[in-house]
């Protein structure tokens, strides 16, 4: 009687493990640092803050992916390279060509989802098949990268305030930043990796039309996630505006909530999130069912796959 093939054995779930590991450590490096107030702990605490959740969900995409081409060394350049090429591009472009206004938010998008595709696209030029699941999952990597990256950045001024170093600033930053990171930036970004890999027969890098629409279109949705203080602000006023607050609008300052606005503002704020969030999911979801079948977008520009 031939023998039975061994079972297989159930996927281990490392990026769960990971989270938890992680998660535990750094809650571990809060308590310490507290209690001895060793300032050499600050960039443990920083850096394990930031790029948690990040290499969590880059972890847990890498276990879909399509081909063997989207490997281990290549997703952590494109996590690495692609994160800090991002948040260098983007600084040395919106020091230069944005300045205060009211399309300023609109501005940031443009720009830092702009040098996120460039250097998704330069980053993962070389690979001979480009399928949207890798694309979404090279495009999220570069995406938290980015934002993992800019989480240690926050975190690091949140410590230092008027009154001196302020470690529970920190801590709030991280945690806040660490919930809403996975629809930020990694979303939008693997949209657009979705998008661009699906092009032109998985062969080559063709600028599309529907490239260009997903690119303003994602644009906007950074802007709007970044200007919903100012958004929530002008709707709690409109609603509950006192003399006074209008004054100040009038005069350029921007008023606080008073506290029988707070709760109100508090909704705006977060609905609006909340409903940011859920537009780049369900557009993500499309996205990457249309990448799924032949794009027919007419084509604007077209890099040829390199070859050895």
């Amino acid at each position: 009687m031939p023998a039975r093939a061994p079972t297989p054995a159930r996927p281990r779930r490392i990026w769960l493990r990971m989270l938890l590991t992680g998660l535990a450590l750094w809650v571990l490096t809060v308590v310490i640092t507290f209690l001895t107030g060793n300032p050499n702990l600050v960039p443990t605490l920083v850096l394990l803050g930031s790029f948690l959740v990040p290499v969590t969900f880059v972890t847990w995409a890498f276990d879909r992916r399509h081909t063997g081409e989207l490997t281990a060394e290549l997703l952590f350049t494109t996590f690495v390279a692609g994160g800090v090429l991002g948040v260098l591009a983007a600084s040395l472009l919106e020091t230069y060509l944005l300045h205060p206004s009211p399309w300023l938010f609109l501005g940031v998008g443009l720009i830092e989802e702009a040098v996120k595709l460039a250097a998704l696209a330069v980053l993962t030029r070389h690979l001979a098949h480009k399928y949207a699941r890798d694309g979404l999952i090279l495009g999220a990597a570069v995406g938290f990268g980015f934002a993992a990256f800019e989480s240690a950045g926050y975190a690091f001024t949140a410590l230092f305030t008027e009154h001196g170093l302020s470690l529970r600033d920190l801590v709030q930053t991280e945690i806040l930043r660490g919930l809403l990171m996975p629809v930020g930036h990694g979303l939008w970004t693997a949209i657009l990796g979705s998008v661009l890999f699906s092009a032109s027969g998985h062969r080559h890098f063709a600028f599309t039309g529907r490239l260009l629409l997903s690119y303003l279109g994602v644009a906007v949705l950074h802007a709007l996630w970044d200007s919903m203080h100012g958004i929530a602000l002008v709707l709690t006023l409109v609603l509950t505006g006192t003399p006074w607050q209008y004054q100040l609008l009038a005069q350029g300052y921007e008023p606080e909530p008073t506290a029988a606005q707070a709760d109100l503002f508090t909704v705006f704020s977060w609905g609006g999130l909340v409903i940011v969030a859920v537009l780049g999911l369900i557009w993500l979801r499309a996205a990457h069912r249309r990448a799924e079948r032949e794009d027919l977008s007419p084509v604007l520009w077209r890099i040829p796959t390199r070859t050895a």
